[in-house]
């Protein structure tokens, strides 16, 4: 193959990435480091850097970001970050909550909350413009969680409103990466993550 400086790709390599099955993979073969950006927040998860590795497979770069307290998260999804396009929480939840380990009193007192970030926090604390936020915690496909992320500027908040098993937990944010690298819109890979079984039907998808 013809060897071509510059930004981009040249006629004939256009012309060869022009024959392979469409994928958003063609920009990073072409010369990008990556097609698009997300923001993984392993909240305690230990499910976090499994799905680095597998959205960097997608070619996507992967911010991978553990979070230990509450102030973490607000120092990463707060309004002095700039925050990536995809937003990943890698966490446990219940009820309409992020879990978050409860910390003791002493240094409770210096985090902006303690135990659970619920919709009260979530509006109080964070600033998510046009970012689409996909959670994979146990009930957190919850209305009242959903509306308060899309108070806090996202686009799109993506979560599971039952219980599923772990590893489905794992797979969800997988098989929608994989979608949107083959180019289908959200709703798209949302509604094909959906059909894939039980375990994945509640994931539910809210926008305004």
């Amino acid at each position: 193959m013809t060897h071509v400086h510059g930004d981009g790709p040249g006629k004939e390599e256009q012309a060869w990435l022009a024959t392979q099955r469409p994928s958003r993979i063609r920009d990073v073969q072409a010369g990008r480091l990556a097609w698009t950006e997300v923001d993984l927040l392993d909240i305690e998860s230990g499910f976090g850097k499994p799905l680095r590795d597998a959205l960097e497979v997608f070619g996507v770069r992967v911010n991978y970001l553990p979070v230990g307290q509450p102030r973490h998260l607000v120092a990463a999804l707060g309004s002095g970050r700039a925050v990536a396009p995809y937003v990943i929480l890698s966490c446990h939840g219940d009820e309409g909550r992020i879990l978050m380990d409860e910390l003791a009193a002493e240094l409770a007192r210096f985090q902006p909350f303690n135990g659970v970030l619920g919709p009260d926090q979530v509006r109080a604390h964070l600033r998510l413009p046009d970012s689409t936020v996909i959670v994979n915690g146990c009930e957190t496909g919850n209305r009242a969680l959903a509306d308060a992320f899309l108070d806090a500027g996202a686009d799109a908040y993506i979560a599971p409103e039952g219980a599923p098993f772990g590893y489905a937990s794992v797979f969800a944010p997988m098989f929608l990466f994989y979608e949107l690298t083959q180019q289908r819109c959200l709703a798209e890979a949302v509604e094909r993550l959906r059909v894939h079984d039980d375990e994945l039907s509640m994931w539910q998808l809210y926008q305004r």
